[in-house]
């Protein structure tokens, strides 16, 4: 029966051999967060199944797994140090569809291209790099963590395609590349002429939906003002066998989104919506009017209860260092510009960092 490899291997040339390996053998490989502690991998570890565990130095120990499925790829935990991780299983034939898909949506030409991998490879975003490389047998440079300065070096020496956060982007030059892929829920509006803004999550193998497109193969429906996608890139199931598609194959992202003029519009998460005096309130659509605003290193918008409102727009700011903190009249009125008055933020709070998920997403829910 094929198992299930759990890889300690930090990112790097090493980890993509053993992922090969892996697959040669047909196994499913689990990529372990090295951000993780020693017993938090270990919980991991064992939460998912894993029959083999592979060390950093190739050593390889067996665990008391389960099997997995033939024509299963991957397995990827869906969080890390927290909660209680799912793991996302998906085959061959999906993680191929997503390859292919992107790579045609990005004109890729594996004779002139070079992809590089500079996210967590325990990630889906970082992952997804590695096997789109591949499987079209495009060149392939891994570095597994954000650097600004290797990244720079490795786009001079002919890296022309890439995936990035937000926030990553924002500290490099991204001009040398022919076109980067950007995810998360804050996109800044006027990114880089060459970047392309994604949707998906790790259930959909990384990114279907580029510049609110789908890509080929890619269905997408709103059913009571939640996203809904059915493509051959989803899931197969969760680690402990339960499958969140619907009947005919959808699946719920849990996202809210509307159609605008054909186009994608993602709102945020369904349980994100401030709800302030009566009025629907977006973070996402609040965060992106407040970029660029004077003295903000990083900002997150969130709801807080209120006697009177249910809830107040509250913008949580980390200044720029050096800097005094902006004030709230002068967010209100940058909001106003662009939003109705009642989204604009009623509270500002300033602390000294925000709480930040491996591949630096901020996690609103901690704030």
């Amino acid at each position: 029966m094929p198992r299930l490899v759990a890889c300690l291997i930090p990112g790097g040339q090493p980890f993509v051999d053993e992922m090969q390996r892996v697959w040669d053998a047909g196994d499913a490989l689990l990529p372990i967060d090295q951000r993780l502690s020693a017993d938090q991998q270990q919980r991991l570890i064992d939460r998912l199944g894993a029959e083999i565990v592979v060390e950093a130095d190739g050593t390889r120990s067996h665990c008391a797994g389960w099997p997995v499925d033939d024509g299963d790829a991957l397995v990827m935990a869906t969080s890390g140090s927290t909660g209680d991780p799912k793991g996302v299983v998906l085959t061959h034939d999906a993680v191929a569809a997503n390859a292919y898909a992107t790579s045609a949506f990005l004109e890729v030409d594996p004779s002139r291209d070079r992809w590089l991998s500079c996210l967590p490879l325990s990630h889906v975003g970082g992952l997804s790099v590695v096997f789109r490389a591949l499987l079209t047998g495009t060149q392939l440079e891994v570095h597994g963590a954000f650097d600004a300065e290797a990244v720079t070096d490795a786009a001079h020496r002919g890296a022309t395609l890439a995936s990035f956060v937000p926030t990553a982007m924002a500290r490099i030059d991204t001009s040398p590349f022919r076109k980067i892929l950007v995810g998360g829920s804050a996109i800044p509006p006027d990114r880089p002429a060459n970047a392309v803004a994604t949707y998906g999550m790790t259930e959909t193998g990384s990114g279907v939906v580029y510049d609110r497109i789908p890509l080929d193969g890619v269905e997408i429906r709103i059913v009571d003002g939640e996203i809904q996608l059915r493509c051959p890139m989803l899931l197969r199931c969760y680690r402990d066998g339960s499958d969140p598609r619907t009947a005919d194959g959808w699946y719920p992202t849990g996202d809210a989104g509307a159609f605008d003029d054909g186009l994608l519009q993602v709102f945020g998460r369904v349980g994100d919506m401030i709800i302030t005096g009566g009025e629907n309130v977006w973070p996402v659509a609040v965060e992106r009017a407040l970029e660029g605003a004077r003295g903000v290193a990083a900002s997150v918008v969130v709801g807080r209860p209120d006697p009177e409102w249910g809830q107040v727009v509250t913008v949580v700011v980390v200044p720029v260092a050096g800097e005094a903190p902006p004030e709230l009249d002068d967010l209100r009125d940058l909001v106003k510009r662009t939003l109705p008055a009642y989204c604009a933020p009623q509270r500002l709070e300033v602390v000294d960092r925000l709480p930040t998920s491996a591949i630096g997403k901020v996690k609103r829910h901690e704030v």
